[in-house]
């Protein structure tokens, strides 16, 4: 509206209408709010995607290991990379580095019961290892090996940023935290990395191999198994 100079009194002129903006589009459908977030999650699913991608050539690009030169795989992880678990091992052995996929056999076998104690089921989180090759007759990765791989372990953690990380085993706890402590000391305790300034939680935890060896020590895993129960709830954790 403006103010007609004789009267003083209002009037709608074409010339002030023309001066809005016209490429107004109006539409009686709601938003579907649904589909916005939908399509925001393919995006980001495909940009990580292309993440590990990008990752996996990289760790692939590395020359001169004793790991990757006898090993047939190399083993990313697998599992739900949106998700918002991350599980971590230590390293890949003889049935993994067969099929490609982490956590299989006898090992893999208890550790979806592990997971299903606490209502967690394997397919809802994401899986790795701190080493993505098999060590030669499936021995303890090296500290200078672990150091070495640590590197692409904490460039999958961004890339997968979960809300809550598992560790499993004494390689998968000296990559993230430094510590070469014995595992039984620094179980059952909740830590923090941070990492491109988010920080993430973790839990340590022992290696179903392990466990498959000392089957005494469950009792161990129980407990810290329900410490990771109650942290999922604690953060409303959906999966």
């Amino acid at each position: 509206m403006i103010k007609n100079k004789s009267d003083h009194s209002l009037v709608y002129t074409d010339e002030f209408i023309n001066t809005i903006e016209q490429d107004f589009v109006f539409s009686n459908k709601p938003i579907n709010r649904f589909k916005v977030k939908l399509e925001t999650t393919k995006n980001q699913n495909a940009e990580k995607k292309t993440l590990l991608e990008e990752l996996k050539k990289n760790i692939n690009s590395i020359e001169n290991c004793n790991l990757k030169s006898n090993s047939n795989h190399l083993i990313l992880g697998d599992g739900k990379p949106d998700s918002p678990i991350m599980l971590i091992g230590e390293a890949p052995s003889a049935n993994e580095d067969e099929s490609g996929k982490t956590f299989q056999g006898e090992v893999g076998t208890l550790l979806d019961k592990m997971l299903l104690a606490i209502e967690i089921k394997r397919d809802s989180i994401y899986l790795s290892y701190a080493i993505n090759f098999r060590p030669p007759e499936d021995r303890k990765p090296t500290s200078q090996e672990i150091k070495r791989y640590s590197i692409f372990l904490k460039k999958h953690i961004s890339i997968i940023d979960p809300k809550l990380i598992i560790l499993m085993g004494s390689s998968a706890m000296e990559a993230l935290t430094g510590s070469g402590n014995k595992i039984s000391k620094e179980r059952g305790n909740w830590k923090e990395i941070i990492l491109d300034n988010k920080t993430y939680p973790m839990m340590i935890s022992f290696n179903p191999s392990y466990l498959i060896r000392f089957p005494e020590n469950k009792k161990y895993s129980w407990e810290d198994l329900k410490k990771i129960r109650d942290k999922i709830k604690e953060l409303k954790i959906k999966l």
